[in-house]
C-alpha cells in the first residue's frame, strides 16, 4: 500500500474515526484505525468499538492498493506535528513509513486481517434526510440530560422522533429531563410515517463533534430493526439502536405553574459559580430564594463555611425557597442561547421548568432536592 494525501485531510479523518477506538480494550487492534485504499483517488479510514463504528473517506493519490491498521492516537500525534504539506505513506511488511519533507516516521501496526468486520450496508427502505443545523442543535440541547454512558438502560439514550416537519428529541435520567422541538425540512422514504429511534447519548455526542469537522448541510439516517447508519458528508456512523421502553416523558412535565421568574442567564451563571465555591460537593445543593424581584442564592459546607449571592430578577409571586443540584442548572445555562431564562415553579418539592424566554419549544426540567430545616 502506498499513497500521498494532504496532511490536513488525513489528520481530520483520523480525528473523526479516533472517537470510535478503544484505547485499553482486550483486543489491541481496536485502538487502531483501518486504512484502506479505494480506487486510485481515495482512502477509507475505519474505527470501531463493536458498539459503534465510524468510517470516513478522504481524497488521496493512490500509488498501490492495500490495507493496514495503525495506532490512531500515535498517527494523530505525528500528523499534528507535521507542516501543512503532502504526506507520503508506504507500507513495508508490518511497518508503515510516513514522510513529509525532511521528517520520517516508521510506525508498527497490526494486520488488517485482525480488524473486525464492520457491516456498513443497510436497507434504504426506512430512511430520512434532515437539515444538519437543527438536528445537531437539538442534540446539543438535550444530550446532557441523559444518564451516563456506562449504563445500558434506555435512560442513557436520546429519543428522536420526526413527525412530518417536526423534530422532537428528549432525554431523561430521573433527576432532570430535556425536551426540544424544531421545525425541519424532512425528506424521508415515507413522509407521513413518524421516524422514531432511541440512540445512545454517547453516539450523539460524538456526532456533534464530527459535525464540526464535516461539511454538510444535511444528515442522512438509515434505520433497520436494530441498527442505524448516520451519514454526514463523507462520514458514516454505524451503531445499534438501543432497546427497551423509553419513559413517557411528556407525562412528567407540569402543565400549569403558580409562580414564574425571569432572570438574566449570564448573571445567574456568575452568581451560581461564586456560590458553588462553598457548596458541599457530596450533594452540590444550592438554595434558591425567590421574593420581591430578587433571587438569593446560598450554599454551605460543614467543613468550609457558607456563601450567599443576590441578583435582580422579575418575580412578583409569593416567596419561595427551593433547592437544586447547581450542576444541573449550569448544564442548561451553558447550552441555552437566549439572554434571559424563564423559571416556572409550583412548590419547593415540585418539578421546575427552565426555558429560554426566546424559545419555549426547548425546556429543561429539574427535580428539586429537599432542604434541611
Amino acid at each position: 500500500m502506498k499513497f500521498v494525501a494532504n496532511r490536513d485531510d488525513l489528520l481530520n479523518g483520523i480525528k473523526i474515526v479516533e472517537r470510535a477506538t478503544v484505547v485499553k480494550g482486550l483486543q489491541p487492534v481496536l485502538a487502531n484505525v483501518l486504512i484502506e485504499t479505494v480506487g486510485t483517488n481515495q482512502i477509507r479510514l475505519t474505527a470501531t468499538d463493536f458498539d459503534f463504528s465510524i468510517i470516513t473517506l478522504i481524497n488521496a493519490d493512490v500509488k498501490s492498493e492495500g490495507k493496514f491498521t495503525l495506532p490512531a492516537k500515535k498517527l494523530g500525534e505525528i500528523l499534528s506535528r507535521l507542516n501543512d504539506e503532502l504526506i507520503n505513506l508506504e507500507l513495508n511488511d508490518s511497518t508503515a513509513t510516513i514522510t513529509c519533507r525532511n521528517s520520517k516516521f516508521d510506525i508498527i501496526g497490526i494486520s488488517a486481517n485482525e480488524f473486525p468486520l464492520v457491516e456498513e450496508n443497510i436497507s434504504d427502505t426506512d430512511c430520512m434526510e434532515i437539515e444538519t443545523r437543527p438536528f445537531t442543535k437539538a442534540i446539543r440541547e438535550v444530550v446532557s440530560a441523559a444518564a451516563g454512558y456506562e449504563t445500558n438502560s434506555p435512560l442513557s439514550g436520546v429519543l428522536c422522533e420526526v413527525n412530518k416537519n417536526i423534530l422532537e428529541m428528549a432525554a431523561v435520567d430521573g433527576n432532570k429531563l430535556a425536551r426540544v422541538r424544531e421545525v425541519v425540512k424532512n425528506t424521508s422514504s415515507d413522509g407521513e410515517k413518524p421516524f422514531e429511534m432511541l440512540i445512545s447519548s454517547k453516539v450523539l455526542s460524538e456526532l456533534l463533534k464530527i459535525s464540526l469537522i464535516a461539511n454538510s448541510e444535511t444528515i442522512k439516517i438509515y434505520k433497520e430493526m436494530k441498527k442505524i447508519v448516520i451519514m454526514i458528508d463523507k462520514t458514516k456512523i454505524v451503531t445499534r439502536l438501543m432497546q427497551g421502553q423509553f419513559p413517557k416523558y411528556n407525562q412528567f412535565i407540569p402543565q400549569t405553574f403558580s409562580k414564574e421568574a425571569i432572570v438574566n442567564k449570564n448573571d445567574l451563571i456568575s452568581a451560581l459559580e461564586r456560590v458553588a465555591v462553598m457548596v458541599n460537593e457530596k450533594n452540590s445543593i444550592v438554595k434558591f430564594e425567590f421574593a420581591d424581584n430578587t433571587l438569593k442564592l446560598s450554599g454551605d459546607s460543614p467543613e468550609a463555611g457558607n456563601s450567599q449571592d443576590e441578583l435582580d430578577v422579575k418575580y412578583m409571586s409569593e416567596p419561595l425557597a427551593i433547592g437544586f443540584n447547581y450542576k444541573f442548572i449550569l448544564e442548561f445555562l451553558k447550552i441555552v442561547e437566549s439572554e434571559d431564562i424563564t423559571i416556572k415553579l409550583n412548590s419547593s418539592l415540585s418539578a421546575t421548568i427552565f426555558t429560554p424566554v426566546s424559545d419555549e419549544d426547548y425546556l429543561y426540567l429539574v427535580m428539586p432536592v429537599q432542604l434541611r430545616g
